[in-house]
């Protein structure tokens, strides 16, 4: 890439901010030396990394490298021989545990974020390196006891020796002679030997080696002779101690020296790690996205050119406003005109900004329905370098700068032109730039350039291979809205533009009056223009709004259509499950009536019972009963066609009846019980019965009841009944196991939501036919059977 253009287009700040998210200093490396790359396959997948890490972090908002520092020079001076201090040997040891920690997190997302785990996978734990550390190196950086035998030993006879010396120490000064002949009760130390205050004039009464003496001569610091030997013996170990510490020290250097290529290849890969994770961040903070890069000669599903929709330049912050673009479908040259401080300038550098993000792996703050080409290198000649000392006038810098560029620009490149043939005669400058874009064009190199010469508007307007380009403005106050529109050129209100800023009204008059007539004519219909414009774009946001306001009319129609069905397949259900009810209730009465009679043969019950029999008789020729029945009937005809589980259809190629059990729209296909069989067809292989309630089902179970013969089965199991069947069979069951004189029979109800097996128990616990009744035992069926005793 061009260096003085990336320094124009003020990559270097992006860098700055991006490394101001990363954790620690190789990633900071990585992120302060990135550069745009002409590379595909490394562009895609640069971008791919920080798109994996922003859904790391919704995942887990928390999620970061942990405690890693950069050890790679800790593990150089060790492979080269340095013993390496406990701070440095701690670090070591925190940072492989980060490590090792960090790639076991991402180990548990290596599906859903292949590319992260891609990395994290190449890092190497050092569990037996960490271990080592960590038995010698205390968590505040100091050696400990556990580092070796030898140390323990050496410190635990360091702790006694000094105790015991003290004690003696502490002695000598608390006896009389000591309190006589010592400066102060303490006992002090002095090139590392254990020593007592003693009065200058006091020397001679006391026997020792003397190690200092006081700023005033009045002290003398004493090591006594009788504590000399223990002295002696604390120096020994002392120095024993130190011996021991640089071999512990001297071992942990030589392992870590044994792995230094695996942490340096760690470091770099949890450094690369978190600079995914660093652009992810900064994706959230600039609202950013990954465009589609387009590889140089293939098309995307949107087109071959450059395309950027709701753009922002990342160093504006919240003053960015947006801008959507297109360049290289049927052009290749793009004029940009507007007003002076319309923001001309900014959108060249939002182009040329974001296409440098894009190749160095940088989310840009645009949609993510943008797309950039990889570009072999961009071009800017933006600004003004003039020199004194080189001589070097405005337009000779800008000439300088177009020459470099035409001279290394190719097919692949990017140029932005701010101002082109600006700063010399304006006939001339305005052939110039007509001239220099009409090479780009014979290249094929996508160009964009701003101008304030209206002959290079009409020129662009009338070439192929050219577009205009307009910076917006409001028709009546003339100040810039700094909205970008594509199509159409825009004038350059220079008159207005000075005046907003403060021109005497007087000057602008008369260069008003001294301006050509064709001009102002041309900036009169270019201001009449954008005050068309303006007005359309009114007008197609009131269609577009009315369009919304339509559809979100229709959305709230067709919920309601939906809801009044809904109420009334409600209502249609709660009058069928009512009569089903009710009809329960009645058939309950008749059958307890009924086995009343047979059980008991007096008069008085038989009385009772004709009394009850005659009170169902009446309510159900009342006329709720029948208003009810009515309702019910309406309800099933009114939905006669359309077949749900529960109901009964008839087989047609075998002629059999058969309940619904589930039914597929998707498919087409039904599943139904015939007796014990179930089976799946296709839905046009049955039809749905009259009257589903008043057709009977085969059986499920081998209930025989043969009244002539008396053979009644043992067991009866109502495994897949309806609730309302319930209750009617298993009274006819018991009043037939009653006459055949069975003691105890079995009804298998089955566990499921326990709704069947719950009918069964309170219905036998009121049934007068039943002595008493248990669940099954283990090998009886367990809670799903229930044993009666008639």
């Amino acid at each position: 890439m061009d260096d003085k253009s990336l320094r124009i287009l003020e990559f270097h700040r992006i860098r700055e901010i991006l490394t101001g998210f990363t954790s620690f200093s190789a990633s900071r490396e990585l992120a302060a030396g990135l550069m745009p790359v002409s590379d595909y396959t490394a562009i895609s997948l640069s971008l791919k990394q920080p798109a994996e890490a922003r859904r790391l972090l919704s995942l887990e908002p928390g999620f970061s490298i942990g405690g890693v520092a950069d050890i790679r020079e800790t593990a150089r001076m060790a492979a080269l021989g340095r013993v390496l201090e406990p701070a440095e040997l701690l670090e070591v040891r925190c940072t492989l545990e980060a490590v090792r920690k960090l790639r076991s997190s991402l180990t548990r997302l290596s599906e859903e974020l292949p590319l992260l785990w891609a990395i994290a996978g190449g890092t190497t734990a050092l569990p037996g390196l960490e271990e080592s550390i960590n038995r010698c190196i205390s968590p505040t950086a100091e050696l400990l006891d556990s580092a070796s035998p030898a140390l323990a030993a050496i410190r635990h006879r360091l702790k006694e020796l000094r105790e015991q010396l003290l004690d003696r120490l502490h002695s000598i000064i608390n006896s009389p002679r000591g309190q006589r002949i010592a400066q102060e009760p303490i006992v002090t130390e002095r090139e590392g030997r254990y020593v007592i205050p003693i009065k200058i004039e006091s020397r001679k009464e006391i026997k020792g080696i003397v190690h200092d003496i006081s700023n005033s001569g009045a002290t003398l610091f004493i090591e006594p002779w009788s504590t000399l030997p223990m002295g002696n013996e604390l120096r020994e170990l002392t120095l024993q101690e130190r011996h021991e510490i640089d071999k512990i020290l001297t071992g942990l250097r030589a392992k870590v020296a044994e792995y230094e290529a695996e942490i340096s290849r760690n470091i770099a890969l949890v450094a690369e790690l978190d600079l995914a994770l660093a652009k992810a961040r900064f994706a959230r903070k600039f609202g950013a996205s990954e465009p589609v890069i387009i590889p140089p000669g293939e098309k995307s599903a949107g087109g071959t050119g450059l395309r950027l929709v709701a753009a922002r330049h990342p160093l504006l912050g919240e003053r960015a406003v947006p801008m959507t673009l297109e360049i290289g479908q049927d052009f290749s040259i793009l004029v940009i005109t507007g007003p002076n401080t319309g923001g001309k300038t900014v959108a060249l550098k939002t182009i040329g900004l974001l296409s440098l993000m894009a190749q160095a792996g940088i989310p840009i703050p645009a949609s993510e329905e943008s797309r950039l080409p990889v570009f072999d290198s961009i071009f800017a000649d933006i600004g003004d370098e003039q020199s004194i000392e080189q001589t070097l006038s405005t337009f000779s810098w800008h000439i300088g700068n177009i020459v470099r560029i035409i001279n290394s620009a190719t097919e692949n490149s990017l140029v932005l032109l701010d101002e082109l043939g600006i700063s010399t005669d304006p006939a001339e400058g305005s052939a110039l730039a007509r001239s220099i874009l009409l090479h780009f064009l014979s290249l094929g190199t996508v160009t964009v350039a701003t101008t304030h010469y209206s002959d290079l508007k009409a020129f662009a307007h009338t070439t192929d291979g050219f577009k205009n380009a307009s910076l917006d403005f409001d028709p009546v106050t003339f100040e810039p809205t700094y909205h970008l529109s594509v199509g159409t050129p825009g004038g350059s209100n220079a008159l207005a533009t000075a005046a907003r800023l403060g021109l005497a009204a007087e000057i602008i008059a008369r260069a008003r009056e001294m301006a050509a007539k064709g001009a102002q004519e041309l900036e009169a219909l270019l201001v009449d223009l954008m005050d068309e414009k303006q007005r359309f774009c009114s007008l197609c946001g009131d269609l577009e709004k009315q369009r919304g306001e339509e559809e979100e009319r229709n959305a709230e129609l067709a919920s309601e259509l939906e809801r009044l069905r809904a109420e009334e397949r409600r209502i249609i259900q709660e009058a069928r499950d009512g009569v089903v009810k009710q009809a329960a209730e009645l058939h309950r009465e008749i059958q307890r009536a009924a086995s009343e009679l047979r059980r008991e043969k007096k008069r008085e019950v038989v009385e009772r019972t004709r009394r009850a029999l005659a009170s169902v008789q009446k309510q159900l020729k009342a006329d709720d009963w029948q208003a009810e029945a009515g309702t019910a009937a309406g309800a099933e005809t009114a939905d006669d066609s359309r077949i749900t589980p529960g109901d009964t259809v008839w087989l047609k190629e075998v002629n059999i009846a058969a309940k619904v059990l589930s039914l597929s729209e998707e498919t087409g296909q039904v599943e139904v019980q015939a007796g014990q069989t179930r089976l799946s067809l296709s839905i046009d292989r049955v039809a749905k019965t009259a009257s589903s309630a008043g057709m009977a089902l085969p059986a499920s179970a081998p209930v025989r009841i043969e009244a002539g013969a008396g053979a009644v089965s043992l067991e009866l199991d109502l495994r897949g009944r309806r609730a309302d069947e319930v209750e009617a069979e298993l009274d006819s069951y018991l009043n037939d196991a009653s006459l055949a004189d069975l003691a105890e029979v079995r009804i298998v109800h089955g566990i499921g939501g326990g709704t069947v097996r719950s009918i069964v128990r309170e219905f036998l616990a009121s049934h007068p036919l039943v002595g008493s009744f248990r669940c099954g035992g283990q090998k009886e069926g367990g809670d799903g059977v229930t044993v009666v005793r008639l």
